[in-house]
């Protein structure tokens, strides 16, 4: 498979999903058992629960990780006393999640496992650190419902993202949504000087008027800009480029619409991530003249699809694939499908 060797290049990779239930999992064990064949050492972990046999949510049957001999996995203490396979541990962390410390182990046979890794971003970013000074040359991290923090670029370099009949049954639907998810990822880059103004800020709003004079906002967040009618007066009526250190709504985006000139205006998030907005409001936002760029930008590998549900809908998965690759301008895979040819 070409997004396999793809990978390679990689140490650390995060696999996600536009919904549950649209193969993630399976693209997981696709991935493990691939890389298992390859002449690298390769560590799991996890953000959430995954591994479970029975979908907690919907009650369906689920694949089970499979950890091979060698590979290094990082779960809960919960989860670690119910591995089905030998392993050696190789820490145990201070930190505590709602399942008891993570522990780091080192498969030494085959077996099945329950994946209940890192509650947030920086714990993860030191699991996968702590992954390669035990000698792991990548890492591969599996996401949880609805959030795609993982695949943040600054927690993995690269990403799979998984999607399918789960996200919608229609497919002229599921290819629209999916489209609009991969256009977010997309995004362009800020140039050099944005990245090198903006890289080091956690907190806040900041704009670069026309004469390129940086002004802090003082305020914290995006939530709280439509607050204050001075601030929209004395900085955005003059501001280009506008940087949020945080998340970006509907809201904001409505707000900028708003001002007189929105043509040639850039918004700089710090990845697609920070982005939650529907794309009615996205477009119109760009219709005006507006434009996002990323300080970070995520390397999509390739999508996987899911053709069938939990409700029991079936799209034909060659049709789906077919204008999923036209559509998107990306390595479109049905992996159930490679397994059975």
């Amino acid at each position: 498979m070409p997004f396999i060797s793809e990978i390679l290049k990689y140490s650390s990779l995060a696999i996600v999903g536009t919904e549950k239930n649209t193969g993630k999992t399976e693209c997981l064990n696709y991935i493990l058992s691939a890389l298992n064949n390859r002449n690298i050492s390769v560590a799991v972990t996890s953000i959430g629960i995954d591994g479970e046999s029975i979908d907690q949510v919907t009650s369906t049957a689920k694949p089970e990780i499979t950890i091979f001999e060698n590979m290094i996995f990082v779960t809960s203490e919960k989860h670690y006393h119910a591995c089905r396979l030998t392993a050696e541990i190789l820490n145990i962390s201070a930190e505590r999640t709602s399942l008891g410390r993570l522990v780091t182990a080192k498969a030494k046979t085959t077996g099945k496992i329950l994946l209940s890794g890192p509650a947030n971003t920086a714990l993860l970013q030191k699991i996968i650190a702590q992954n390669s000074s035990f000698g792991a040359d990548i890492t591969v991290v599996d996401g949880a419902l609805s959030r795609m923090s993982p695949a943040s670029p600054s927690i993995a370099q690269a990403m799979i993202l998984a999607t399918g009949t789960a996200f919608s049954a229609n497919i002229r639907q599921l290819v629209q949504k999916t489209k609009f998810v991969c256009e977010l990822i997309s995004l362009e880059p800020a140039d050099i000087h944005a990245q090198t103004l903006f890289s080091d800020i956690d907190k806040g709003l900041y704009c670069i008027d026309d004469n390129g004079t940086l002004h802090d906002l003082h305020i914290e967040s995006a939530f709280m800009l439509t607050a204050t009618e001075t601030v929209k007066k004395e900085y955005l009526c003059n501001c280009k480029m506008l940087f949020v250190s945080g998340v970006v709504t509907d809201k904001l985006l409505n707000f900028i619409r708003m001002q007189s000139n929105i043509n040639g205006f850039t918004l700089i998030v710090k990845d697609f991530t920070k982005i939650f907005v529907t794309p009615e409001v996205y477009n119109s936002f760009l219709k005006k003249g507006g434009c996002i760029k990323v300080l970070h930008k995520t390397k999509l590998i390739a999508i996987t699809v899911n053709p069938v549900s939990p409700q029991g809908y079936v799209l034909d998965t060659k049709t789906l694939q077919q204008i999923l690759r036209q559509n998107l301008n990306f390595p479109v895979y049905d992996l159930r499908e490679k397994l059975l040819s």
